[in-house]
């Protein structure tokens, strides 16, 4: 693109125009060489990420998730970390209450797992763009 460090692989039908020039507005974007960006050890957990990595699905029914559940409840010295907090549905939520799992008689279709860095921009941008998903291991 403009300084040569990227450039464009899918084009999204606008154009960017300037004073010196116009170019295509970008879909996807891709680097010619690395470009050092900040390390974090893990992705910060947020309800927006947690969302984000279970799909805005309730992990005990299937349901659309709108709030989020502690596996092990904190009234019972569950922490609130990745591995312990989960989507789900108010519905489902309500009828596990203070419990876990199974003493509520459910099951969770995934456990609860840290997201690998990339998960970043799905958290970003709220839902991964279908162009996007073949160029991303973990939208897959």
């Amino acid at each position: 693109m403009l300084s040569d460090k990227a450039e464009i692989i899918e084009e999204d039908g606008t154009q960017i125009r300037a004073e010196t020039f116009v170019m295509p507005g970008p879909l996807v974007i891709r680097l010619r060489y690395v470009v050092k960006v900040p390390y974090h050890r893990r992705t910060a957990m947020s309800r927006r990420a947690i969302f984000a990595r279970d799909n805005h699905r309730c992990q005990y029914c299937g349901a659309h998730a709108d709030s989020i559940d502690h596996v092990m409840p904190r009234s019972r010295g569950g922490m609130h970390v990745w591995e312990n907090v989960t989507a789900a549905c108010r519905g489902c939520n309500l009828k596990k209450r203070d419990r876990t799992p199974q003493e509520a008689g459910m099951a969770l279709a995934n456990q609860p797992h840290t997201p690998r860095e990339l998960a970043w921009v799905a958290v970003s941008v709220g839902r991964v763009p279908e162009e996007w998903k073949q160029y991303l291991a973990f939208a897959s």
